[in-house]
């Protein structure tokens, strides 16, 4: 009775484990830790939808199951959001499901289409949820460069060519975690064309779609003509309306994908809390300012992190959506690897990032920083920071990279 479990033996340690326990152990001993390694909402969801689920709650008629596929309202609420942001027309009846954020949908879709021994595609780095959903389902995952260009296409045609059993389904996430990369229609289009010629599912994440800071307004892949034969797609309340801890998401797209996703849903579970769904349809179909304010505030953050990490000495190219920066670590520092660099930039600046290895092994030399902190305290983080890099010896400025492309990812 020794032996670790089937699926557990799949899923290696936990690569973020020892830099929290060391993040734990400094606060036990009354340290003052900037934690900007976590992507978790530090802003109040807005009043209006608060309300709403206050209002809905004190009716003891919602108290009672919910169902899984999500109620009614909700599902018109996010086929019109798609109506509205994309001029994408969705049925709400077979083609939009409720979810319990987009990570649960993407972990039981992965388990509703996955054999025992199938190839999937997986951007590399990209979200645990992305590989691991699979691969707890019982796949095997090949990766693929995680940018949006040529890189990507090239290495999705080797896979096809040399993968047995061919693979048969993809993972893309644009605007990406961790990477911060967009993708433009024509991208979607060249994927969507690629999927269809080669019969492969397509699950496009699509969490971030609201969190961009240019004129680069990140598109669903649903409005490429033909998706809905081979595509479906997440997204998620989360970072839209700092709804993380609500837990509440949808799936939208290709029928047979959503069916087979209903029916596993039905089996595990009753669907989000009734209030919290009534008040997701107040957040989708309300005003609409409180999103714009959000991207403001964390455009405001982008700044601030990006000119101080410049003007201390470290390069890092400035992020055109999501709520993260992919910092590659400053080459004194390179070889150790994004786990021990993250644990001595904690233990001697008192700043917490997230270890690039945790998003995939091409991740190890770049560590994640998260805009989850008013512009006070990541200025107080960046002078930590200043201090760091310049005990070991990297002080001298650099030039400003928000201009630069992105480098590929590409393994």
């Amino acid at each position: 009775m020794t032996e670790e479990f089937h699926r557990i033996r799949r899923l290696p340690p936990y690569v973020f484990a020892s830099v929290n326990q060391a993040k734990a152990a400094a606060r036990a001993r009354g340290e003052d830790i900037i934690d900007l390694g976590m992507g978790n909402p530090d802003t109040p969801t807005p009043p209006h939808i608060v309300a709403k689920l206050i209002e809905t709650v004190n009716d003891p008629r919602s108290h009672r199951y919910s169902v899984s596929k999500g109620i009614p309202g909700l599902r018109k609420a996010v086929a019109g959001y798609y109506e509205r942001r994309f001029n994408v027309t969705l049925n709400p009846e077979k083609e939009v499901i409720v979810t319990l954020g987009s990570k649960e949908g993407l972990a039981n879709l992965a388990s509703a289409i996955t054999s025992p021994g199938d190839t999937i595609l997986v951007p590399n780095p990209s979200y645990p949820i992305h590989q691991f959903g699979f691969i707890i389902a019982g796949a095997s995952v090949r990766s693929i460069p995680a940018t949006p260009n040529e890189d990507m296409l090239r290495a999705l045609d080797r896979a096809v060519r040399h993968s047995v059993p061919k693979p048969t389904a993809l993972i893309v996430n644009f605007p990406s975690n961790p990477t911060a990369y967009l993708a433009d229609l024509d991208f979607y289009k060249e994927l969507v064309a690629f999927a269809r010629r080669e019969n492969i599912w397509i699950l496009s994440d699509l969490a971030y779609a609201e969190i961009y800071f240019g004129d680069k307004v990140p598109p669903s892949i649903l409005a490429v003509p033909g998706a809905r034969d081979i595509a479906v797609e997440f997204t998620s309340l989360s970072k839209t309306y700092s709804m993380a801890g609500w837990r509440v998401g949808f799936a939208a797209g290709n029928e047979r994908l959503i069916s087979a996703l209903t029916r596993i849903k039905s089996y595990l579970d009753y669907g989000a809390f009734t209030p919290i769904q009534v008040a997701a349809v107040t957040a989708l179909n309300g005003p609409q300012d409180c999103v714009a304010d959000l991207r403001n505030i964390y455009r405001e953050r982008r700044d601030v992190l990006i000119r101080g990490l410049h003007a201390a000495g470290w390069d890092v190219p400035s992020p055109e959506g999501s709520m993260f920066a992919w910092a590659p670590i400053p080459e004194p520092f390179r070889a150790m690897g994004s786990v021990a660099f993250s644990k001595l930039l904690l233990e001697e600046a008192g700043v917490a990032v997230a270890p690039g290895l945790g998003f995939g092994e091409y991740g190890d030399d770049h560590v994640r920083i998260g805009l989850v902190e008013n512009p006070h305290r990541l200025r107080q983080a960046l002078r930590s920071i200043k201090g760091f890099l310049s005990a070991h010896g990297v002080s001298a400025p650099v030039l400003p990279s928000s201009a630069k492309k992105p480098e590929s990812a590409a393994p």
